[in-house]
């Protein structure tokens, strides 16, 4: 619109001065600022673009090729277009990268009428999440450069990568309770560390279960009664708070916070008990979602934008959330529960909305008694202790595995739960340290910890 004010006012000083040459000069430039309005206009209209993609969820490390096939539908040879393949920033730029692109996803091709290209490149997922890949944007105009229009089209491909699992060889995490205190509604396996009591021998009871002390002094023989294990399954609760990583430590910490809640329950449900797991994250699925359906009107997709940012911003994501319900799977038995839990940790994002004090809390209704509450946090505030403490008072056996602290972090987040009577508390600052995780329990040697521990 500038430039054809410009022209105009040209045009109309060159008649009142009565200089024939710059009017016609001016009567030129209109028609060829005309003539590129139009060919822009038209060129992005008739432009369009087809993914193949291979959208199957993935591992961490595995690659996928994207294809994009670009076609000019109308008549008219188009002189020049740039093409991008759009990829999300925060996957792309950022200083790790959580996505690899090998071959190039942008160039500037030239398009006969009705001809095809092929666009190629290859995508690695070095971290897990769930990535949009595309749509295509396209930039395109006059060849003096005076208009320039840009489109996105397209449909995105929304690709899964799941967490890394890390095989726990020895899975120990226990409900401590007193007797009585809750109804196990599974007794599922005896626990021999514990006696109950004895009883008369029945024929068949292995020796090992003899207890020789009370039959040498009955003179009778005796069995002994063993507890029955309170490994009723998991509900594993998960902080993903932002506040909690500091950008220093990201996203190696989140990973790995991700990958130790995997893991536990992947080693829960080869038990085949019931596993449940529940964030104070937020759902990358439900957020995409919610920005597709602001989705242009094809009148407006055909004239397209007029500069590149504008077309960006167009289909680019939200980074902020005021989301206040937690991502929940429910704990029960199932083939299909260590997939949705899976699933569900591999679209885990940041929220700054829901504490996991207030997470605790409003789970308390939905979990299970006789499941085992771990809670997975980077750090232990001490309204988290409260409610880990308040769960336990409610009957719940509570474990705690701090991932990514330093020496004085542990010290104040044991004592932090230690003062709400939660007691099995564990540490992983490593992938390597998972393995050891079942026997990496502060409860079992306190000894380390007999020192003055601030509690504010």
């Amino acid at each position: 619109m500038r430039w054809f004010l410009v022209i105009v006012a040209l045009i109309g000083a060159a008649i009142a001065l009565q200089a024939g040459l710059v009017a016609f000069a001016g009567y030129v430039l209109l028609g060829v600022y005309l003539l590129s309005r139009y060919l822009a206009r038209r060129w992005v209209r008739d432009l369009s673009a087809a993914r193949e993609c291979d959208s199957v969820p993935r591992e961490v490390g595995e690659t996928t090729e994207v294809t994009v096939t670009l076609t000019n539908t109308g008549a008219i040879p188009i002189a020049w277009v740039l093409v991008e393949d759009l990829l999300p920033d925060f996957a792309v730029k950022a200083r790790t990268p959580r996505i690899t692109v090998k071959g190039k996803r942008v160039h500037v091709v030239t398009l006969r009428g009705k001809q095809t290209k092929t666009i190629k490149y290859k995508v690695t997922f070095a971290m897990r999440g769930y990535y949009p890949l595309g749509p295509t944007l396209l930039e395109t105009g006059d060849v003096f450069g005076l208009h320039r229009r840009h489109r996105v089209i397209g449909k995105p491909v929304y690709v899964m990568v799941y967490p890394k699992v890390v095989p726990l060889p020895k899975y120990n995490f226990v409900s401590e309770r007193p007797i009585g205190e809750v109804r196990l509604q599974n007794r599922l396996f005896e626990d021999p560390t514990r006696t109950a009591g004895v009883r008369q021998y029945v024929m068949g009871d292995p020796l090992q279960r003899v207890h020789w002390k009370v039959t040498a002094r009955t003179g009778q023989l005796h069995s002994r009664i063993y507890e029955p294990t309170t490994l009723a399954g998991a509900t594993i609760l998960v902080d993903f708070h932002q506040d909690g990583y500091h950008k220093r430590g990201e996203p190696h910490r989140s990973e790995l916070v991700v990958t130790t809640a995997a893991s536990i329950a992947y080693a829960v449900s080869v038990l085949n008990v019931q596993v449940g797991f529940a964030s104070n994250g937020r759902d990358a699925a439900d957020r995409i979602r919610e920005e597709s359906l602001a989705a242009e009107s094809p009148e407006a997709q055909a004239e397209g934008h007029a500069t590149r940012d504008e077309a960006r911003d167009r289909f680019a994501l939200n980074e902020e959330s005021d989301r206040v319900r937690p991502v929940v799977v429910d704990t029960r038995r199932g083939f299909d529960q260590f997939q949705q839990i899976r699933e569900a940790l591999a679209r885990l994002e940041f929220t700054d909305a829901f504490t996991f004090a207030q997470l605790a809390l409003e789970m308390a209704a939905r979990m299970p008694r006789d499941a085992t509450a771990i809670a997975v946090l980077p750090r232990v505030p001490v309204e988290t202790a409260i409610a880990l403490g308040t769960l336990r008072r409610q009957g719940f056996a509570v474990s705690v595995i701090l991932i990514g602290l330093d020496e004085n972090h542990k010290l104040e987040a044991h004592g932090r739960l230690l003062a709400e009577t939660v007691r099995d508390i564990r540490y992983a600052n490593t992938v390597e340290e998972l393995a050891t995780l079942g026997a990496n329990t502060a409860a079992h040697s306190p000894a380390a910890y007999t020192v003055d521990i601030p509690l504010g």
